[in-house]
């Protein structure tokens, strides 16, 4: 007979029962999968990211198919910061789920300003800085693309909201040496990195011979970018074995969240999966369980960068 496996990881000083995470953009605030199950059967919900304002993202089509996954151009649509905690944080609070809230921002000073209205809200359990956003103080370049100004903004949040929220840096894997921004963000203030964002890529049609996209490019999730983000998790825990990561990239199945974990990620979140079916999350986390199991782990934080075991 197994033994059964305790599932718990924390993030920062933040404990969660389970690995098994919505991923940010791919449940909004969490209403439309609370239909399928309780959101406090999952390890927690990180919500779309928020603005100061609301957004009304990019121009149609924002969608597109692609081989072993799909490509958004959403442009980070929301209410706006303001609605969002009068709202959703609310909601999410009552129905006992753990709640990530992710911010993002044009400015170094947008995320200080979404940082400090977090302040004041009680039973977070994390926040999620989305660096992946284009810094429109500097021609556009993505913040977590310039080591410079992806410290400069957790720098800013961490120090407009203190220390006792878990800082959560996501950062985008369209960088040649993403260690050594990870290393920034760390020394900056993040508790723990969320790997990876969506990678950005491209469709031309071929009735109008032009970008399908409104927006032109996309962020590419589904299985293709899993292997991306198996590399890239490796890379960084081996760079920063003590900071925890939450990974995320096609991931939809069990093995597929083993597999992360392997890498060095402490915690997995699921996005493109739920849209083919929304009980994914909960399927994921059940065959995660059977397979540390039958490997013999008592413990998921065993399991954490086991790949890593003859490097050491």
């Amino acid at each position: 007979m197994t033994l059964p496996v305790d599932m718990s990881t924390t993030l920062g000083n933040a404990w969660f029962p389970s690995p098994i995470f919505t991923a940010s953009g791919c449940a909004s605030s969490g209403k439309e999968l609370a239909q399928f199950f309780p959101l406090n059967s999952i390890g927690a919900v990180v919500t779309k990211s928020v603005m100061t304002k609301p957004r009304h993202g990019r121009p149609t089509p924002r969608m597109a198919e692609t081989p072993s996954g799909m490509l958004n151009s959403i442009g980070l649509q929301g209410p706006g910061i303001d609605a969002f905690l009068a709202n959703d944080v609310p909601w999410l609070l009552e129905q006992k789920a753990r709640v990530v809230v992710s911010i993002a921002g044009e400015t170094i000073e947008e995320y200080s300003t979404l940082a400090r209205k977090l302040r004041s809200i009680s039973g977070l359990s994390a926040v999620e800085v989305n660096i992946s956003c284009p810094n429109v103080e500097n021609r556009g370049l993505v913040f977590a693309c310039d080591p410079d100004a992806s410290r400069r903004v957790i720098d800013g949040v961490r120090k407009t909201i203190g220390g006792e929220l878990p800082i959560i840096a996501k950062l985008s894997p369209d960088v040649t040496n993403l260690p050594e921004i990870a290393k920034g963000v760390v020394d900056a203030g993040a508790d723990a990195l969320a790997l990876i964002n969506t990678v950005l890529g491209m469709v031309i049609n071929l009735d109008t011979m032009k970008p399908h996209l409104g927006g032109k490019t996309g962020g590419l999730s589904g299985p293709a970018i899993r292997p991306v983000a198996v590399r890239a998790i490796y890379q960084v825990h081996a760079a920063l074995p003590s900071t925890p990561i939450l990974g995320m990239g096609g991931v939809a199945s069990g093995r597929d969240a083993l597999e992360l974990i392997l890498a060095g990620a402490s915690g997995v979140s699921i996005g493109t999966a739920s849209f083919g079916n929304p009980t994914a999350l909960i399927k994921i986390q059940n065959e995660l369980r059977d397979l540390l199991a039958a490997r013999g782990f008592a413990t998921l934080k065993d399991a954490v960068g086991f790949a890593h075991r003859d490097e050491i």
